[in-house]
């Protein structure tokens, strides 16, 4: 009997904490991850895509970095989306104990070398062999000042889209998608997610606005979605590294600027993105048939505390006075 009322007791307390916004993010932190990640961004967005930048209607002027305007414009509300809104779900529904495990993964840099060289060498690598089928036999060397460029070009990725991206996409809301469905499902919820993310940009410079033509978007977000796949393998085989997926995102960013200008000086954004998409669904499918939609995932440990959400106080009081009178 005195178990029962402490239960009833320590169920109220726990609901008690739990009312109001910081309730609603504890109960459903992938959904008001998503939410706040799309709309922060989104909303963020509108100043540069209505500017000259963009749809032209507001005579809105962003200054240059590195001769784009797409540090001051975009870069922000990437900030402000995926990795803003990491922070404050998990600061609200995990508590420090939670954002120490959501900052530790980005420390998680000793894996095998082998990695690396895939992030680093193998997908650049790739990246610029997808494009020759469709270059038209326009194909050109790398000059060395081209060459030079892809390493401070890396670091520079790494402190703005990685930085804003990847704590968000795969630090925060793949370990939990993956927590409840599994590697295929997170891969099926979070590819489009990703891609989606994306489209406010295609009404700006970012997309080739107002030249792109319907379908580079469509290509875009196929392959976003497919080499998200990619991510995901990466990610769980080197334990939930995220300097790695940080590497492999910004690594195809990097190359494409870095090296595709002078490699080939004649092909479009659109065209480029058609062989990017062709080699990533390839990549994509030969993995999902062979960990069998698993994606590197061990169920195993989905009772890990980094996969699971941490329990409140309450809710561990709980769960000790039932395991008593087993």
């Amino acid at each position: 009997m005195t178990n029962t009322i402490e239960a009833r007791s320590t169920t109220g307390t726990a609901q008690q904490e739990r009312r109001g916004v910081p309730g609603v993010i504890t109960r459903h932190p992938l959904l008001t991850f998503f939410t706040l990640a799309l709309g922060l961004s989104w909303l963020a967005w509108v100043p540069y895509i209505l500017s000259p930048h963009g749809m032209g209607v507001w005579d809105i002027h962003f200054p240059e970095v590195l001769g784009s305007a797409q540090f001051t414009g975009v870069l922000p509300g990437a900030l402000l989306g995926p990795l803003g809104s990491a922070f404050i779900v998990t600061a609200v529904a995990d508590g420090r104990a939670g954002l120490r495990r959501w900052v530790g993964r980005l420390f998680r840099w000793r894996v095998a070398w082998y990695w690396y060289a895939l992030a680093l060498v193998v997908v650049p690598a790739l990246i610029v062999l997808s494009a020759v089928p469709f270059a038209g036999g326009d194909v050109h060397a790398p000059s060395a000042l081209a060459l030079s460029a892809l390493v401070p070009g890396l670091v520079i990725q790494l402190f703005s889209t990685g930085l804003s991206e990847e704590p968000g996409w795969r630090d925060f809301a793949l370990p939990r998608l993956q927590h409840r469905f599994g590697g295929l499902g997170a891969a099926a919820v979070l590819g489009p997610i990703w891609a989606l993310w994306h489209m406010p940009l295609y009404l700006s410079d970012w997309g080739g606005w107002p030249n792109a033509h319907w379908s580079e978007p469509v290509v875009f977000a196929l392959f976003t979605i497919t080499f998200n796949v990619v991510m995901i393998q990466v990610f769980n085989k080197t334990g939930e590294s995220l300097p790695l997926a940080l590497l492999l995102h910004v690594g195809v960013n990097n190359t494409i600027s870095s090296l595709f200008p002078e490699m080939y000086p004649s092909m479009t954004a659109g065209t480029l993105m058609i062989g990017l998409t062709i080699m990533s669904t390839v990549a994509a499918a030969v993995l999902l048939v062979v960990t069998r939609g698993r994606l590197g995932y061990d169920p195993a440990r989905r009772a890990l505390p980094i996969d699971a959400p941490i329990p409140s106080r309450a809710t561990t009081s709980l769960v000790g006075s039932h395991d008593g009178n087993r």
